[in-house]
Protein backbone atom coordinates (compact mmCIF):
# COMPACT_ATOMS: atom_id res chain seq x y z
CA UNK A 1 0.00 0.00 0.00
CA UNK A 2 1.56 3.22 -1.13
CA UNK A 3 -0.34 6.23 -0.29
CA UNK A 4 -3.44 6.56 2.63
CA UNK A 5 -5.43 9.24 4.38
CA UNK A 6 -6.82 8.88 7.62
CA UNK A 7 -9.29 10.98 9.57
CA UNK A 8 -9.25 9.43 13.57
CA UNK A 9 -11.65 10.83 16.18
CA UNK A 10 -11.85 14.11 13.86
CA UNK A 11 -15.79 13.95 13.18
CA UNK A 12 -18.91 13.90 15.47
CA UNK A 13 -20.31 11.18 13.07
CA UNK A 14 -16.80 9.02 11.99
CA UNK A 15 -15.24 7.83 14.08
CA UNK A 16 -12.55 6.59 11.22
CA UNK A 17 -12.39 6.78 8.26
CA UNK A 18 -9.42 5.55 6.25
CA UNK A 19 -8.47 5.59 2.57
CA UNK A 20 -5.96 4.22 0.42
CA UNK A 21 -4.15 3.02 -2.77
CA UNK A 22 -2.01 -0.43 -3.15
CA UNK A 23 0.67 0.05 -5.38
CA UNK A 24 2.02 -3.13 -6.29
CA UNK A 25 3.95 -5.09 -9.44
CA UNK A 26 0.91 -6.23 -11.47
CA UNK A 27 2.35 -9.71 -11.71
CA UNK A 28 2.23 -10.45 -7.94
CA UNK A 29 -0.67 -12.35 -6.99
CA UNK A 30 -3.80 -11.34 -5.03
CA UNK A 31 -6.84 -12.46 -3.32
CA UNK A 32 -9.87 -9.64 -3.47
CA UNK A 33 -11.18 -8.42 0.13
CA UNK A 34 -13.25 -11.21 1.95
CA UNK A 35 -13.65 -12.56 5.12
CA UNK A 36 -11.03 -15.10 5.98
CA UNK A 37 -11.32 -18.01 7.77
CA UNK A 38 -8.59 -18.05 10.27
CA UNK A 39 -9.38 -15.62 12.14
CA UNK A 40 -12.70 -15.26 10.87
CA UNK A 41 -12.90 -11.39 12.54
CA UNK A 42 -10.40 -10.27 9.77
CA UNK A 43 -11.45 -8.48 6.91
CA UNK A 44 -8.93 -8.46 4.10
CA UNK A 45 -7.62 -9.02 0.74
CA UNK A 46 -4.69 -11.03 0.66
CA UNK A 47 -1.14 -11.31 -0.52
CA UNK A 48 -1.10 -14.82 -2.50
CA UNK A 49 3.08 -14.70 -2.35
CA UNK A 50 3.21 -14.14 1.06
CA UNK A 51 0.21 -14.70 2.84
CA UNK A 52 -0.24 -11.11 4.78
CA UNK A 53 -2.48 -8.60 3.59
CA UNK A 54 -1.24 -4.64 3.00
CA UNK A 55 -4.53 -3.40 4.86
CA UNK A 56 -7.15 -5.01 6.49
CA UNK A 57 -9.67 -4.48 9.69
CA UNK A 58 -10.99 -7.35 12.63
CA UNK A 59 -14.55 -7.56 14.26
CA UNK A 60 -12.61 -6.96 17.53
CA UNK A 61 -12.11 -3.57 17.15
CA UNK A 62 -8.89 -3.02 14.86
CA UNK A 63 -7.41 -1.36 11.71
CA UNK A 64 -4.70 -1.71 9.69
CA UNK A 65 -2.28 -0.40 7.14
CA UNK A 66 1.03 -0.93 5.91
CA UNK A 67 3.61 1.20 3.94
CA UNK A 68 6.93 0.34 2.14
CA UNK A 69 9.43 3.17 3.45
CA UNK A 70 12.01 4.34 0.70
CA UNK A 71 15.39 5.98 1.72
CA UNK A 72 16.99 2.39 3.45
CA UNK A 73 18.16 0.88 0.68
CA UNK A 74 17.12 -2.59 -1.37
CA UNK A 75 14.99 -4.68 0.78
CA UNK A 76 16.20 -7.92 2.06
CA UNK A 77 14.36 -11.10 0.33
CA UNK A 78 14.87 -13.08 3.02
CA UNK A 79 13.24 -10.61 5.97
CA UNK A 80 9.59 -11.14 7.15
CA UNK A 81 6.91 -10.34 5.20
CA UNK A 82 5.35 -6.90 5.92
CA UNK A 83 1.78 -8.35 5.35
CA UNK A 84 2.38 -10.87 8.00
CA UNK A 85 3.12 -7.75 10.32
CA UNK A 86 -0.69 -6.73 9.56
CA UNK A 87 -2.15 -10.24 9.85
CA UNK A 88 -0.63 -10.35 13.36
CA UNK A 89 -1.77 -7.24 14.75
CA UNK A 90 -5.12 -7.18 13.17
CA UNK A 91 -5.30 -11.16 14.29
CA UNK A 92 -4.26 -9.86 18.24
CA UNK A 93 -1.22 -12.12 17.87
CA UNK A 94 1.88 -11.09 19.03
CA UNK A 95 3.93 -9.87 16.22
CA UNK A 96 7.37 -10.56 15.37
CA UNK A 97 10.12 -7.62 16.35
CA UNK A 98 9.98 -4.66 13.90
CA UNK A 99 14.21 -5.31 13.74
CA UNK A 100 12.85 -8.48 11.48
CA UNK A 101 11.44 -6.58 8.53
CA UNK A 102 12.59 -4.42 5.56
CA UNK A 103 11.59 -0.22 6.14
CA UNK A 104 8.22 -0.31 7.11
CA UNK A 105 5.39 2.33 7.96
CA UNK A 106 2.30 1.18 9.94
CA UNK A 107 -0.89 2.79 11.27
CA UNK A 108 -2.82 0.87 13.73
CA UNK A 109 -5.99 1.69 15.00
CA UNK A 110 -7.27 -0.63 17.90
CA UNK A 111 -9.93 0.81 20.09
CA UNK A 112 -9.82 3.79 21.43
CA UNK A 113 -6.15 3.98 20.50
CA UNK A 114 -4.69 5.03 16.72
CA UNK A 115 -0.98 4.31 16.71
CA UNK A 116 2.24 4.68 14.09
CA UNK A 117 4.51 2.00 13.90
CA UNK A 118 8.24 2.66 12.39
CA UNK A 119 11.15 0.78 12.30
CA UNK A 120 13.89 3.17 10.58
CA UNK A 121 15.77 4.91 11.88
CA UNK A 122 14.87 3.32 15.08
CA UNK A 123 11.64 1.11 16.14
CA UNK A 124 9.41 3.23 17.37
CA UNK A 125 5.69 3.14 18.20
CA UNK A 126 3.29 6.26 19.32
CA UNK A 127 0.02 7.32 20.08
CA UNK A 128 -1.91 9.27 17.27
CA UNK A 129 -4.04 12.46 18.80
CA UNK A 130 -7.18 12.60 17.23
CA UNK A 131 -6.80 14.74 13.90
CA UNK A 132 -6.23 13.98 10.02
CA UNK A 133 -3.18 12.14 8.57
CA UNK A 134 -1.38 11.33 5.74
CA UNK A 135 1.10 8.53 4.45
CA UNK A 136 3.14 7.32 1.75
CA UNK A 137 6.32 6.04 1.25
CA UNK A 138 8.32 8.76 3.57
CA UNK A 139 7.93 9.66 7.23
CA UNK A 140 4.26 10.11 8.59
CA UNK A 141 3.01 13.46 7.14
CA UNK A 142 5.86 14.05 4.77
CA UNK A 143 4.37 16.62 2.58
CA UNK A 144 4.84 15.16 -0.99
CA UNK A 145 2.16 16.10 -3.69
CA UNK A 146 0.01 13.16 -3.55
CA UNK A 147 -0.41 12.69 0.57
CA UNK A 148 -1.42 16.40 0.15
CA UNK A 149 -3.55 16.16 -2.17
CA UNK A 150 -5.24 12.99 -0.76
CA UNK A 151 -5.12 14.46 2.56
CA UNK A 152 -7.06 18.03 0.86
CA UNK A 153 -10.19 15.53 -0.37
CA UNK A 154 -10.42 13.80 2.47
CA UNK A 155 -10.77 17.12 4.63
CA UNK A 156 -13.28 18.73 2.05
CA UNK A 157 -15.60 15.38 2.30
CA UNK A 158 -15.59 15.59 6.22
CA UNK A 159 -16.35 19.41 5.82
CA UNK A 160 -19.05 19.25 3.41
CA UNK A 161 -20.97 16.51 5.72
CA UNK A 162 -20.93 13.84 3.24
CA UNK A 163 -22.83 10.64 4.90
CA UNK A 164 -21.61 8.13 1.38
CA UNK A 165 -17.58 7.16 2.14
CA UNK A 166 -17.95 5.32 -0.85
CA UNK A 167 -17.66 8.76 -3.15
CA UNK A 168 -13.93 8.92 -1.84
CA UNK A 169 -13.37 6.28 -4.70
CA UNK A 170 -12.85 9.03 -7.07
CA UNK A 171 -10.18 10.81 -4.91
CA UNK A 172 -8.11 7.76 -5.09
CA UNK A 173 -8.43 7.62 -8.74
CA UNK A 174 -6.67 11.26 -9.01
CA UNK A 175 -3.95 10.19 -12.10
CA UNK A 176 -2.75 14.45 -12.24
CA UNK A 177 0.41 15.33 -10.43
CA UNK A 178 -0.24 17.98 -7.59
CA UNK A 179 2.01 21.18 -7.90
CA UNK A 180 1.91 21.78 -3.70
CA UNK A 181 4.31 20.17 -1.96
CA UNK A 182 7.79 18.52 -1.26
CA UNK A 183 9.08 16.17 -3.11
CA UNK A 184 10.12 12.21 -2.11
CA UNK A 185 14.37 12.72 -1.55
CA UNK A 186 14.91 9.08 -2.32
CA UNK A 187 14.02 7.19 -4.97
CA UNK A 188 11.48 4.34 -4.91
CA UNK A 189 13.11 0.48 -4.76
CA UNK A 190 11.18 -0.36 -7.20
CA UNK A 191 12.52 0.53 -10.79
CA UNK A 192 9.03 1.50 -12.76
CA UNK A 193 7.94 3.89 -10.22
CA UNK A 194 8.78 7.54 -10.93
CA UNK A 195 10.17 9.52 -8.39
CA UNK A 196 6.95 11.64 -8.30
CA UNK A 197 3.55 10.09 -8.78
CA UNK A 198 0.43 10.78 -8.81
CA UNK A 199 -2.32 9.26 -6.22
CA UNK A 200 -3.17 6.81 -9.17
CA UNK A 201 -0.60 5.07 -10.83
CA UNK A 202 -2.21 3.85 -14.55
CA UNK A 203 1.78 1.94 -15.13
CA UNK A 204 1.61 -1.96 -17.20
CA UNK A 205 4.67 -3.31 -14.88
CA UNK A 206 3.77 -1.45 -11.43
CA UNK A 207 1.09 0.83 -10.36
CA UNK A 208 -2.32 1.08 -8.46
CA UNK A 209 -3.90 -2.35 -7.78
CA UNK A 210 -6.29 -1.77 -5.64
CA UNK A 211 -8.18 1.35 -4.15
CA UNK A 212 -9.60 0.70 -0.47
CA UNK A 213 -12.21 2.58 1.73
CA UNK A 214 -12.69 1.67 5.39
CA UNK A 215 -15.65 3.93 7.49
CA UNK A 216 -16.88 3.20 10.86
CA UNK A 217 -19.40 5.57 12.48
CA UNK A 218 -19.55 6.37 16.23
CA UNK A 219 -21.69 4.14 17.05
CA UNK A 220 -19.05 1.33 15.68
CA UNK A 221 -20.74 0.59 12.26
CA UNK A 222 -18.13 0.44 9.72
CA UNK A 223 -17.83 -0.12 5.89
CA UNK A 224 -14.86 -1.86 4.18
CA UNK A 225 -15.24 -1.45 0.23
CA UNK A 226 -12.50 -2.72 -2.23
CA UNK A 227 -11.97 -1.68 -6.23
CA UNK A 228 -9.47 -3.60 -8.42
CA UNK A 229 -7.47 -2.96 -11.16
CA UNK A 230 -5.31 -4.26 -14.27
CA UNK A 231 -2.28 -2.86 -15.76
CA UNK A 232 -4.28 -0.56 -17.76
CA UNK A 233 -5.73 0.77 -15.01
CA UNK A 234 -9.30 -0.61 -15.66
CA UNK A 235 -11.61 -1.55 -12.65
CA UNK A 236 -11.93 -5.50 -12.68
CA UNK A 237 -13.85 -5.99 -9.72
CA UNK A 238 -15.52 -4.27 -6.36
CA UNK A 239 -16.21 -6.14 -3.39
CA UNK A 240 -17.90 -4.58 0.20
CA UNK A 241 -18.31 -5.81 3.41
CA UNK A 242 -20.17 -3.90 6.71
CA UNK A 243 -18.72 -4.90 10.16
CA UNK A 244 -19.43 -3.77 13.42
CA UNK A 245 -17.06 -3.06 15.96
CA UNK A 246 -17.56 -3.22 19.94
CA UNK A 247 -18.68 0.23 21.87
CA UNK A 248 -15.89 2.27 22.83
CA UNK A 249 -13.99 1.52 25.91
CA UNK A 250 -14.56 -2.40 26.22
Amino acid sequence: MCIMAMAWDAHPHWRLILIGNRDELHARPAAPLARWENPDHLIAGRDLLSGGTWLGVSEQGRAAIVTNLRGHGDPHPDRASRGALVTDLLSGREAAPPADFNPFNLILVEGDRAQFLTNRPAPLRTDLAPGLYGLSNGTLDAPWPKTLALKSALLDWLVAGADDPLTLFDALRAESLPHAGIAPDAPSDVPAEAMVSPIFIRNPVYGTRCSTIVAVDAQGQGVIAERRFDADGAQTGESGMAFHWPERGR
